[in-house]
């Protein structure tokens, strides 16, 4: 995953794919609750400070196609692969209850209820199935825990921590030597 800008006064809200054809179109996948507001947050900023604008934009099959301002061939579109775009914070509406931006959930501290430190969360994951948190332990792999209320009970943005109450088996360190034999 490309790295997000230290700076939480901007928010990702879109992430632009391969290319798409020969005549600059990129695939597009936005991460704004409405998936086609994307194009009304006006211009959007790549990490590296450059700004690309939306000229029109279709829905495809799991994401979008989109025409950018200044991108006309394959070429330049293939350079643009994997880039997260970004939006001031002010451009966006507050988040609702229970509701939470990613770059506000990252860098978060994860304790679990007895306060014993699990790690930092370093990503906000969704493979089809809904969002996971990827939380980082000061040793060991990363683990990936159901960012549901049931697990996650206490976020604290302003005190910079989030409670998860796993359910069992799921933060459990299990070697491959300790796993039960196959079945008959």
């Amino acid at each position: 995953m490309p790295a997000r800008p230290a700076s939480t006064d901007r928010v990702c809200v879109a992430r632009i794919g391969a290319a798409h054809g020969v005549r600059g179109e990129v695939r597009l996948w936005s991460f704004t609750a409405d998936p086609t507001a994307v194009k009304r947050y006006g211009p959007l900023t790549a990490g590296d400070g450059r700004v690309f604008e939306i000229a029109s934009m279709r829905p495809a099959k799991d994401c979008f196609v989109a025409r950018l301002k200044g991108i006309d061939d394959r070429d330049a579109a293939e350079r643009l692969t994997n880039l997260e775009l970004y939006v001031p914070r002010g451009r966006l509406a507050p988040p609702g209850e229970d509701e939470f931006y990613h770059a506000d959930l990252i860098g978060l501290a994860a304790v679990d209820t007895a306060g014993t430190e699990l790690g930092t969360v370093i990503a906000v994951q969704n493979f089809g199935a809904g969002d996971l948190l990827e939380i980082a332990p000061r040793r060991g792999a990363t683990r990936l825990v159901p960012f549901t209320k049931a697990v996650v009970p206490e976020i604290d943005i302003p005190g910079r921590r989030l409670v998860v109450d796993p359910p069992p088996g799921l933060l459990d360190d299990e070697e491959e030597g300790d796993l039960p034999p196959p079945s008959p």
